[in-house]
């Protein structure tokens, strides 16, 4: 067999077994997103980087900033993270002790990881929102972060089914038309998807910045705003683009 006829076959057989690529997602899950009275008062924060579906880690050093911020006030927590695995991999988690109401959102902000795949720099702008004893003031706060999904949905007490819409923004202006991926946290394992397609689902954002999705299962879902740096970083000597994520996290119940 000629090589030109060899090399239209790998070329053929490539194409057609191609699969789409899995989205990664920095998370920050807490072990409750809305405290009560009578619950727990201390949240345990999970800080991990993944394909969630697939429940495939991938290691997350030492973030470059993790903090919480309650009734406008910034709080450092990154001296309390403790190394742990999830997934497999390397991973932080924090202890939280909720003492008053209000609402509080958790935020991580990596350092650069290397995707080979990607031929770039991965940086995910992380955040998720726990809200205490009845207070739900200032949900929609930003946070004021690099990139950063703002809510226009409560971003807790919803139900599977409910709408979750949120506006993205980058160095604090709504991005027109940004790609938004969604994907669940499959923590167990369980789910299957039925093709590859449906592993991470993906909406646009209107002429606003405004997004729309609706959560078919409760669970923890993550949205994932991805945009390209207009700086570069080097790697092994050649410049790469950083591709900058705006990540929220957000709990959906069933109705019983």
């Amino acid at each position: 067999m000629k090589k030109g006829t060899i090399l239209t076959l790998i070329l053929c057989f490539t194409f057609f077994t191609a699969v789409p690529a899995f989205a990664h997602f920095g998370m920050v899950i807490p072990s409750d997103s809305m405290v009560m009275q009578d619950d727990n008062r201390t949240v345990n924060l999970k800080l991990s980087f993944s394909h969630p579906f697939e429940v495939v880690g991938m290691e997350l050093v030492k973030p470059k900033v993790f903090s919480v911020m309650a009734n406008s006030v910034k709080k450092d927590l990154l001296s309390k993270l403790k190394k742990i695995k999830v997934m497999n991999r390397g991973a932080w988690q924090v202890d939280y002790s909720i003492k008053r109401p209000g609402v509080y959102m958790f935020y991580m902000e990596p350092k650069p990881y290397w995707e080979p795949a990607e031929d770039c720099f991965i940086v995910h702008y992380t955040k998720t929102v726990v809200t205490a004893f009845g207070d739900d003031e200032g949900w929609d706060e930003e946070i004021g972060l690099k990139t950063e999904i703002v809510p226009l949905s409560k971003p807790f007490g919803l139900y599977a089914g409910n709408v979750f819409q949120g506006i993205v923004k980058l160095d604090g202006k709504a991005v027109p038309y940004a790609e938004v991926e969604v994907e669940y946290y499959n923590k167990d394992g369980k789910l299957k998807a039925p093709t590859d397609y449906m592993v991470t689902q993906t909406v646009k954002a209107d002429q606003n910045g405004v997004f729309t999705y609706a959560a078919p299962k409760a669970g923890w879902w993550g949205f994932a705003a991805l945009n390209t740096s207009d700086k570069k970083m080097k790697y092994k000597g050649q410049v790469k683009d950083i591709e900058l994520g705006a990540v929220i996290w957000v709990e959906f119940h069933n109705m019983e």
